[in-house]
């Protein structure tokens, strides 16, 4: 489960340096983990992957990502 965990990471780590923010917030009730790069973000289109995470766009670029079941990863 940690190589999981890394390679979500690492696989994040170009929109870290990108942007120099990232704005988080957890919602412990529903265990939902939000990242946002870009403040103010307006995704016009989104997509979920296979390991329950939505990748946000806004003109063909990731502003966000949403991590579902956040505690578990």
């Amino acid at each position: 489960m940690e190589a999981i965990v890394a390679q979500e990471i690492k696989s994040l780590l170009p929109y870290f340096m990108k942007h120099k923010n990232v704005w988080t917030s957890y919602d412990q009730e529903v265990d939902i983990l939000y990242m946002h790069f870009k403040k103010p973000n307006r995704a016009d289109y989104s997509e979920m992957t296979e390991d329950e995470m939505i990748v946000r766009y806004e003109n063909n670029e990731v502003i966000g990502v949403t991590i579902l079941n956040a505690s578990k990863r």
